[in-house]
C-alpha cells in the first residue's frame, strides 16, 4: 500500500519515543537480502466532534496489505497522539511479524484532549470521534476493513479508562471489539480524586461512565490488564482483575509510565496478535 504525502501529512521515519521505526531483514534469494521498513504517518485532519485539528497517527507494519486490522491507540492525560504507543511499539510488531509469531496489524492514535474520552464540554466529544470519525479515515486510508473498525484499543492510563469506555459503546452499537490491551488503567476508587481531574461534571457523571461500575459491559471481550505494583491506580487495577479474570493480567514491580510500559510491549503485541487468530 502506498500513500500519497501532501503539505497537510508527513511520513515519519527514524527512531522516536513512539518506537516507530523498525527494520525487519528478509531473504529475497539465498544469496541477497531485502530490507523491508515499517513507518509511522502523522496527519492533521479535521474533527467534526471535536471542533478542530487533531494529529492522525498511522504505525503500519512494512508492506501493509489493503484492509490491514488496526487497533486504536488512546494516550494518557495531557497525552498526544504522537506519544501514545510505548517506546519500542512498531519495532516490536515488525518483528513479531517477521517471524510469525501474530499476523499483521497496525496501530492508529488520535488527539483526544484530557476529558477522559467523553464529551465534558459541549462541542468537544472525543468519543464521537472514535466511534464516527476514526472509521471513515481509516477507509479513506485502506485501513482496518470495509467497517474501518479497529478490532482492538490499546489505552494508557486514562486511555485504558477510555478504552475500556469505548468498548462498552461499541458493544452498545453491535460492534463489539476482540480485544482490549490496558496499560495501568485510570481506573480510580474515589469521586474525590476523580474530582482533582475536572473531567466530570459531578459524582453521578463519573459513575455513569466508570468501567468499575459496569463490569459487564465488556464481557467477552477478551482483555489484557498490565500494571506496575508503584503505580497509582494499582489498587483499581487490582479491583478490576479481582472482578473480570481477564485473560492477562500482569503486575511487577515498577512506576507509571513509558518506563514500565516498555517493558511489557512484547506482550502487549502478542496477546493483541492472538486475537486476530
Amino acid at each position: 500500500m502506498r500513500f500519497r504525502v501532501s503539505r497537510r501529512s508527513m511520513l515519519v521515519a527514524g527512531a522516536s519515543g513512539l518506537g516507530v521505526a523498525a527494520f525487519a531483514v528478509l531473504p529475497a534469494e539465498p544469496t541477497v537480502q531485502r530490507a523491508v521498513v515499517s513507518s509511522s504517518r502523522v496527519e492533521r485532519v479535521w474533527s467534526a466532534a471535536r471542533s478542530r485539528e487533531v494529529d492522525l497517527v498511522t504505525m503500519l507494519p512494512p508492506a501493509p496489505a489493503p484492509g490491514l486490522p488496526m487497533v486504536l491507540v488512546l494516550h494518557g492525560l495531557h497525552g498526544r497522539a504522537q506519544a501514545a504507543a510505548p517506546t519500542g511499539t512498531l519495532a516490536e510488531l515488525t518483528a513479531q511479524i517477521a517471524r510469525g509469531a501474530v499476523a499483521p496489524f497496525g496501530f492508529v492514535a488520535v488527539d483526544g484532549g484530557d476529558n477522559y474520552w467523553h464529551e465534558n464540554h459541549p462541542g468537544d466529544d472525543p468519543m464521537a470521534m472514535l466511534l464516527e470519525e476514526v472509521p471513515v479515515w481509516l477507509r479513506q486510508r485502506g485501513l482496518s476493513g470495509a467497517d474501518g473498525l479497529p478490532f482492538g484499543v490499546l489505552g494508557m492510563s486514562m486511555g485504558g479508562f477510555g478504552g475500556l469506555l469505548y468498548a462498552r459503546r461499541r458493544g452498545e452499537r453491535r460492534q463489539r471489539m476482540r480485544a482490549l490491551a490496558l496499560l495501568a488503567p485510570a481506573l480510580i476508587l474515589s469521586w474525590q480524586e476523580m474530582a482533582k481531574r475536572d473531567a466530570f461534571h459531578n459524582a453521578t457523571d463519573w459513575a455513569s461512565m466508570d468501567p468499575l461500575k459496569h463490569l459487564s459491559a465488556t464481557a467477552g471481550v477478551a482483555t489484557g490488564v498490565w500494571c506496575g505494583t508503584e503505580d497509582p491506580f494499582i489498587q483499581g487495577t487490582r479491583r478490576f482483575i479481582a472482578a473480570t479474570h481477564p485473560q492477562v493480567a500482569y503486575t511487577a514491580r515498577g512506576k507509571h509510565g513509558d518506563s514500565f510500559n516498555r517493558t511489557v510491549v512484547p506482550s502487549v503485541i502478542g496477546f493483541l496478535g492472538r486475537q486476530l487468530g
